[in-house]
């Protein structure tokens, strides 16, 4: 019987175009997306905008532009990230023009006021608009914001508070028993070491003056706009229509066995702390799984709008096309740890595994069998004693790749899929289809059985591949199993997979 499976990004400020760094957020989502619905379950694969942001209004305002006129034209640009990196979203919210949206963060208030959890309190603290947070002196470094390296602003405000401290028991007994889980470990550990330091109630609101008059009205309190986090993290019910407890959130929300999200290593605690609080307080159910990765870097510094450093992927894929730059995010970028970004690397590892390895490898196996069978792959020929390695790899890559996945690892997935690759490529030279076609050409019967074997094999291989690689480069996987399924008992004419590419391609 299929699973459903709710999986969803973070939804990034626009206060800019968006860059690589969100663009690997993007990729890894899809492919989990992908690879359940490849599996038979059903999926619900949710992105979007935060378009409430006070940064968005300063970047209107420094470009002289209507706050809605900048939103409109950034989020549009993100939402036309489907195309190049070839992305498989089945919703996409705005959290500024969706009308699921303000009614959904008008009810969870009212539930966790409801609840008792909302209190009205003077406050003053130091809070980075990069962030969208308050932050203690003890938090900062050298009095700057840890994460954007600015100083903070001195913000003072009577504003609601949310009661955050009543979850702190129940917050670390859900996340050390694993009822939530947090991966990888070292971000469940540092989750975890927050709690136990102690939760404070957290502010809630901002002042309409302080907003700019940006943002949804506190319900019964038009002079107080919610506070960014707390409408941004709603989306990922609100686009369920988590307002009127419709069908959609009963089907992938409060029935649903898998609610996953994934996000950067920056937000960590408004995701495994903050969000799963106020849904305690509203009385919903909790994600089930919080999936973290850390930062790409381009010459050691964190890729972000914040920094000025920028790569455009749209760019990437114009330059150098769609399953290169995802295979990069893909295989390249570790479970644990940033990864430094450059075009060499992109282009190295292009070269190397797609054109090289698998390109070649398809390109060799389908040109065999045009020339020595006709273009008609030999078929029922059993398993040759030698391709045990390569039909052992084939038959072992579904489960490891499902593991590697649902540890939330792609290197080890794509690793998984390597080892059929390799394999094929290590048989290919192994068996020498050309010395067996060769001696079949003299009479030996045995070579002429040893050749249709191995070509069948080779192809099987190939179609296994295509199905593997499916979740992770839909477009490479649809062009190899075109090459490999015969059309009136042929294979189509060999055309390469890959071609080199340069890192000055344009």
């Amino acid at each position: 019987m299929p699973d459903r499976f709710y999986v969803t990004t973070t939804i990034p400020y626009v206060n800019a175009r968006p860059h690589l760094g969100f663009a690997l957020e993007l990729v890894q989502a899809d492919v989990l997306a992908r690879h359940r619905r490849q599996r038979g379950d059903e999926v619900r694969f949710l992105t979007g905008t935060d378009d409430n942001s006070l940064k968005n209004v300063l970047a209107a305002e420094a470009e002289g532009l209507p706050t809605q006129d900048l939103v409109d034209r950034n989020a549009a640009a993100f939402e036309a990230l489907r195309e190049p990196l070839a992305l498989s979203f089945d919703d996409f919210i705005r959290t500024s023009r969706d009308p699921r949206h303000r009614s959904g963060v008008e009810r969870l208030w009212r539930a966790c006021a409801a609840s008792g959890d909302l209190y009205r309190k003077h406050y003053e603290g130091l809070y980075c608009v990069g962030c969208e947070q308050f932050y203690t002196e003890a938090e900062l470094r050298d009095g700057r914001c840890p994460e954007h390296d600015t100083a903070p602003q001195r913000v003072t405000e009577r504003n609601w508070f949310f009661r955050l401290s009543r979850y702190q028991d129940r917050l670390h007994d859900l996340i050390e028993s694993g009822r939530l889980r947090i991966e990888p470990a070292a971000r469940r550990n540092e989750v975890l070491s927050f709690i136990a330091a102690g939760l404070d109630d957290f502010s809630v609101s901002r002042s309409q003056t302080r907003a700019r008059g940006w943002g949804i009205p506190v319900p019964g309190d038009p002079d107080q706009v919610v506070y960014v986090w707390w409408d941004a993290l709603g989306n990922y019910v609100t686009a369920l229509d988590y307002a009127h407890h419709g069908p959609d959130y009963r089907r992938w929300w409060a029935d649903s066995p898998r609610r996953v999200h994934l996000l950067g290593k920056g937000v960590v605690r408004f995701h495994a702390v903050y969000w799963p609080a106020m849904l305690l307080s509203a009385g919903e159910p909790l994600p089930t799984d919080i999936l973290v990765h850390d930062y790409l870097t381009a010459d050691g510094r964190k890729i972000s709008k914040s920094t000025g450093v920028a790569v455009d992927p749209v760019d990437l894929v114009a330059r150098f096309g769609t399953d290169p730059v995802r295979w990069w995010l893909l295989r390249e970028v570790p479970r644990v740890g940033d990864a430094d970004f450059t075009v060499e690397k992109l282009v190295d590892r292009a070269n190397g595994d797609l054109a090289d390895d698998l390109g070649n490898l398809v390109n060799r196996v389908v040109t065999m069998v045009h020339r020595y069978r006709a273009g008609r792959p030999p078929t029922g020929t059993g398993e040759p004693a030698d391709a045990q390695r390569l039909t052992t790899a084939s038959r072992q890559a579904p489960r490891l790749v499902a593991a590697a996945l649902d540890a939330f690892d792609f290197r080890a997935a794509t690793a998984a899929i390597w080892s059929v690759v390799e394999e094929a490529n290590r048989f290919v030279e192994h068996v020498r289809p050309w010395q067996l076609s060769r001696a079949e050409g003299d009479g030996d019967l045995d070579a002429a059985a040893n050749l249709d074997a191995a070509l069948d094999v080779l192809v099987r291989a190939c179609r296994a591949l295509a199905e593997l690689i499916g979740p992770f480069l839909p477009d490479t996987a649809g062009r190899i199993a075109a090459q490999c399924t015969p059309s009136a008992g042929r294979l189509p004419d060999p055309r390469p997979l890959f071609p080199k590419i340069t890192a000055s391609a344009r």
